[in-house]
């Protein structure tokens, strides 16, 4: 019943949704409820606004709106070696296999501020690997992929990110990797070369070349049953034969419609291996 207050909101919700979708062609309908919910409401808080149908006239005539809408809808959490013990697993089960290509793509979805990246870059090069690879970083949001293109980051999270590039087992000091500038800390520019940062939407865009290594972590846990399948097929169209694709620790394609044409390599980091004779 449309008078009923919980009703109306989902209506409201649904509407706006679709409103973006229609006039800009992101999609968010299939975000996980409870996650749209947080955001929706950090947005009415913003706009100083009370209910979610008031939003959409913003959607409709105010085209700057939608950059709020994408900041407020992505994830740009993020950290140098985030997860350490994820960087040890895929210099010890991944990376020896990448070795035996002449060239390497990488693909790293939902790539947020660059920090992640970058990290990925820095073990490959301790490797030996960096310099015949080719990354793409893509993320739905311009502002975190313009931060992430600078290379610069604050000095105060310096010692933590050491700290994690330690348990990561890295090979050297992780100061070789930048320069301080005052309060800030520029990553080196050979990192850099070999990564194209762009925007790409993972809900709506298509097939993302044949890559070795695909890396989506932590975006698929605020998307419902039904786009976690959608994207994980994308990624599965995107993988190389025997490529290998790694989630966040809260994700799995466990029970996803390309469970059966994946090997599992490392359950716990979520690490997994496409086999196409399956």
């Amino acid at each position: 019943m449309l008078n009923d207050p919980v009703s109306m909101n989902e209506l409201e919700t649904n509407l706006f949704l679709e409103s973006i979708f229609i006039k800009y062609g992101y999609d968010f309908r299939n975000y996980a409820k409870a996650s749209l919910r947080r955001r929706i409401q950090n947005l009415l808080n913003k706009t100083g606004l009370e209910y979610v149908g008031e939003l959409i006239p913003l959607v409709l005539y105010k085209p700057d709106f939608i950059d709020n809408i994408i900041n407020e809808f992505s994830i740009t959490v993020s950290e140098m070696f985030r997860v350490p013990e994820f960087f040890v697993s895929l210099k010890e089960k991944v990376f020896t296999y990448l070795d035996t290509y002449p060239q390497i793509k990488i693909w790293h979805a939902g790539c947020a501020t660059g920090e992640e990246v970058y990290s990925l870059a820095i073990m490959l090069k301790e490797e030996g690997l960096l310099h015949k690879c080719t990354i793409f970083a893509t993320d739905i949001n311009n502002v975190a992929i313009s931060k992430a293109k600078s290379a610069i980051y604050s000095a105060k999270n310096i010692q933590k990110y050491t700290r994690n590039y330690q348990l990561a087992k890295g090979k050297n000091s992780f100061a070789d990797y930048y320069h301080s500038d005052y309060s800030s800390a520029i990553l080196k520019h050979d990192l850099q070369k070999n990564i194209t940062f762009a925007h790409h939407n993972l809900v709506t865009d298509g097939v993302f070349g044949e890559m070795h290594l695909i890396l989506c972590r932590n975006v698929l846990i605020y998307f419902d049953r039904k786009l976690q399948n959608k994207v994980l097929n994308l990624f599965q169209e995107s993988l190389h034969n025997r490529g290998f694709l790694a989630l966040g620790s809260k994700e799995t394609i466990l029970f996803s419609d390309i469970s059966e044409t994946f090997d599992v390599i490392d359950n716990k980091y979520k690490v997994y291996r496409k086999d196409s004779s399956k």
